[in-house]
């Protein structure tokens, strides 16, 4: 197990280092406090993000090696430098109406101001990752095609609306109307537009990926031979899990400052924890984990409609991240020991 683990250890130790020579540089004696920070910020990432892990997962089973090795790399650092770093950085230069380099600038000398700029933008960021996710949670379980079901008595029923075209659309959008008249005023026109342009981004993503993945099954067979059907549909695949790992991000990013307003101390923590998440979901991948425990994935997706809901409602009031990491925890850990029983039953028989 330790081999998948191997790069997390070692991103783990250069950022602690990186972590105490930043805090000795800014502030002579807090290099063990910046250590302490990473840390709980790595474990704040992790317990956040295991059910996108599972996710990934699922979704990088159908991707070859190859693509699968570039998640782990490039997709690192997609997740790392841009949506740790300089995404929240563009969020704040699009708000403050200052170019990039000023950001940049005062993220590293003035945090309180950079933290009050980041403050005021969160509904509207907080919402856009909100209705991207519920749309997933939602054309997750609104499949009539989807015979396993975890929660029989509400996954079976709402599985046979999914020949309902839009009805997720719908929903979602239904969602975000409520939501908006709870926002206050000043923000509402961001928080509806940052919404809406969360439901597009979805939608031309997921349309993108079924597309290539059609165009793949329908090459011809010298075609797909030479891998250019697979690698069109891995392409569409590496760039949907981007998104999903930036949604899921949002509400790490966010709440970061809770605990501290030093931009590369936050960077270096979140960043720890995300490349554990991506060694746990290339661990899944390769044991085959979700095949094994078959509910693993309904859990997680209950996570992801939870959290989605709870991304929402920080619009309007600020939801602590502990409370949405323990709740994504208990669908989880209930759906591998619903996996474990059902596979008990299934070996009596």
């Amino acid at each position: 197990m330790h081999k998948y683990f191997i790069g997390s250890y070692i991103i783990t130790v250069v950022g602690f280092i990186l972590a105490y020579l930043w805090g000795e540089h800014v502030h002579s004696g807090t290099g063990l406090t910046c250590i302490f920070i990473a840390f709980v910020l790595s474990v704040l990432e992790v317990s956040l993000s295991f059910d996108n892990a599972v996710v990934n997962a699922s979704r990088l089973e159908r991707m070859s090696p190859k693509w699968q090795h570039r998640f782990l790399t490039w997709g690192i650092i997609i997740a790392v430098f841009g949506m740790r770093f300089l995404f929240p950085l563009l969020v704040v230069a699009i708000f403050s109406h200052l170019n990039l380099i000023e950001v940049a600038n005062m993220a590293l000398t003035n945090a309180d101001k950079y933290a009050h700029y980041l403050h005021i933008s969160h509904p509207p960021i907080i919402t856009f990752g909100g209705t991207f996710l519920m749309l997933l949670f939602l054309s997750y379980f609104f499949n009539s095609s989807k015979d396993i079901h975890w929660i029989g008595f509400i996954e079976s029923k709402i599985a046979k609306f999914g020949d309902f075209k839009g009805i997720q659309v719908a929903l979602t959008l239904i969602a975000l109307y409520i939501q908006q008249h709870f926002v206050p005023s000043e923000s509402r026109f961001e928080v509806v537009i940052a919404g809406i342009w969360g439901v597009i981004v979805y939608l031309l993503i997921d349309g993108l990926s079924h597309m290539l993945d059609k165009h793949g099954e329908n090459l011809p067979h010298s075609s797909q031979s030479t891998g250019l059907g697979l690698k069109s549909s891995c392409f569409a695949g590496f760039l949907y899990l981007e998104l999903i790992d930036a949604s899921f991000s949002l509400d790490g990013v966010l709440g970061a400052f809770a605990l501290s307003k030093d931009i590369l101390i936050i960077t270096i923590g979140l960043s720890i924890g995300a490349m554990f998440v991506r060694s746990l979901t290339i661990m899944l991948v390769e044991k085959k984990t979700l095949a094994q425990y078959i509910y693993l994935e309904h859990g997680a997706h209950w996570a992801i409609g939870a959290l989605s809901c709870i991304m929402m409602f920080s619009a309007i009031k600020e939801v602590p991240e502990v409370v949405t990491g323990f709740l994504g925890l208990v669908f989880i850990v209930a759906a591998f020991i619903s996996s474990l029983v059902h596979n008990k039953n299934q070996s009596r028989l």
